[in-house]
């Protein structure tokens, strides 16, 4: 399969062949950055792990030149950071059993241009040859812009295909910015059911990251517990770490914007929280 980008790196870390390995997911994940989908994606991660059947890939969209850096990588190049991101996300890959995992290498600054036909084309690609049932995208309510670009580029690219080539199942996940202020109609709770040390372990296979000033093993693992718990204020856990999501299938059954889509969320928020605030009206 090739790509747009000719970095663009196709692995399997059982060794089989990549594309074999890509049709036989039956949960993907798709991410900005190295190490946004063992944020986002963790849940679909969690239901493959060693699992008979269940078979998780992840794409990787950009080449993770921008990372913010500190400590023992502080002095690190964008080309050198570039190469070391990718060995990381592939140890990650090894780690967490994934079927496949592919790096796409574009550029941050393209996916924040209006064209984003060449990124589109390779989700296309993908989307078309693994065929999941389940799909784990970033959240419209996300607060990173190369985010927000990345799930633009993937509806863009979900609305392309047939209905009978869609995932039964689209959720957009938290990274930058929590879910729980979402109506609880509305919310999807994402249970991840692994070993209580994978998460944090996946996390620190990223260690330009993490030791680099962004703990995201201890931050992410954190907000699992606290959205597991915090859920609902009168029942037990349900659940030791959960995800929040939104479900996007609207996006792809009615054809809307993303905008179009989070627009009501927000304003039934808006009257919610603010309906709390107003004393309710005595009996007559």
């Amino acid at each position: 399969m090739n790509f747009s980008q000719s970095s663009a790196d196709f692995f399997s870390p059982a060794g089989a062949d990549p594309l074999s390995a890509l049709s036989s997911s039956t949960h993907l994940g798709i991410g900005a950055h190295a190490d946004d989908l063992e944020i986002l994606a963790f849940p679909g991660i969690a239901t493959c792990f060693q699992h008979p059947k269940n078979r998780f890939s992840g794409v990787v969209v950009t080449n993770g030149a921008g990372a913010p850096r500190s400590g023992p990588f502080a002095k690190t190049t964008d080309a050198e950071l570039i190469e070391i991101r990718k060995k990381e996300q592939r140890k990650a890959a090894e780690l967490g059993h994934y079927a496949s995992v592919i790096q796409l290498a574009h550029p941050s600054a393209a996916l924040l241009q209006n064209d984003r036909s060449p990124i589109v084309a390779d989700l296309v690609k993908i989307l078309e040859t693994a065929r999941p049932q389940v799909l784990y995208l970033h959240n419209p309510a996300d607060r990173h812009p190369t985010h927000i670009a990345v799930l633009l580029a993937c509806i863009e690219a979900l609305q392309k295909l047939p209905s009978s080539a869609q995932p039964q199942e689209v959720y957009g996940c938290e990274v930058w910015g929590d879910l729980d202020w979402v109506p609880s109609t509305q919310i999807v709770p994402l249970s991840c059911a692994a070993p209580e040390t994978l998460g944090p372990s996946l996390l620190r296979c990223f260690r330009s990251q993490v030791e680099g000033g962004k703990r995201y093993d201890r931050a992410a693992q954190g907000r699992r517990y606290a959205q597991a718990t915090f859920a609902n204020p009168t029942q037990p856990d349900s659940a030791q770490e959960v995800v929040l999501a939104l479900d996007l299938r609207p996006l792809l059954q009615n054809k809307i914007s993303p905008a179009e889509f989070l627009s009501p969320i927000l304003d039934r928020f808006r009257a919610e929280t603010l309906a709390r605030l107003t004393p309710a009206a005595a009996p007559a």
